[in-house]
């Protein structure tokens, strides 16, 4: 099993999640000029990470890869603890961080892709640091009594924490979201996210 990743970027969960198996795999870190060079292109013409291959199967997608790490890899409890429940409520919150939390940040990554008048950008600005603001204090209020976004560690977690790096280096204000600020602790601790942040050369 081999990830692609770009330093930072959203891969960077999935990368986490292999160091959570436990399980040997292997790591091509990419930069923005070899994402878009002809070897990674046949692989994932999109240009994007995260991809994953895994003998003849290319997989492509965050959410998919990070699902198909917990299922080839039962054994890490990534997807919960085999039960119906468990993996919807995994499912649930790896669905937010994709669909509602990493949306949210785009008008700040790309905000040409929105508007055109540079004069509105402030606009846009503020409206993204509103929503991301809202959305963190739903995870907050999540992780008032449990220590994992789902109630127990799950592929949910390391994309959360991604994006929780995310706002810290666009400074979206996360004053007063103590449970957010213990969860980044815990996760900054784990041995894990550890090694895939210091493979990566972001520690």
């Amino acid at each position: 099993m081999k990830l692609y990743s770009k330093p930072g970027a959203c891969s960077t969960a999935d990368h986490i999640a292999l160091r959570w198996t436990g399980q040997p795999f292997e790591v091509e870190l990419l930069t923005r000029e070899t994402l878009k060079g002809a070897e990674f292109l046949k692989i994932n013409p999109a240009g994007s990470v995260p991809a994953l291959v895994d003998g003849d199967f290319v997989l492509t997608q965050n959410a998919a890869i990070l699902g198909y790490i917990a299922d080839t890899r039962p054994q890490a409890g990534l997807a919960g603890d085999g039960s119906p429940r468990q993996r919807a409520e995994a499912t649930r919150w790896l669905a937010f961080v994709n669909s509602d939390l990493h949306p949210a940040f785009k008008p700040l990554f790309a905000p040409a892709a929105f508007i055109a008048d540079e004069g509105q950008k402030g606009a846009l600005a503020d409206a993204a640091h509103k929503r991301l603001r809202s959305l963190f204090e739903q995870a907050d209020r999540q992780l008032a009594d449990k220590p994992w976004l789902a109630g127990f560690r799950s592929y949910a977690d390391p994309y959360f924490y991604i994006t929780l790096r995310w706002a810290s280096g666009l400074k979206v204000d996360l004053s007063g979201l103590d449970n957010l600020a213990a969860y980044t602790t815990r996760m900054e601790a784990d041995s894990g996210v550890q090694a895939a942040l210091n493979a990566e050369g972001l520690s």
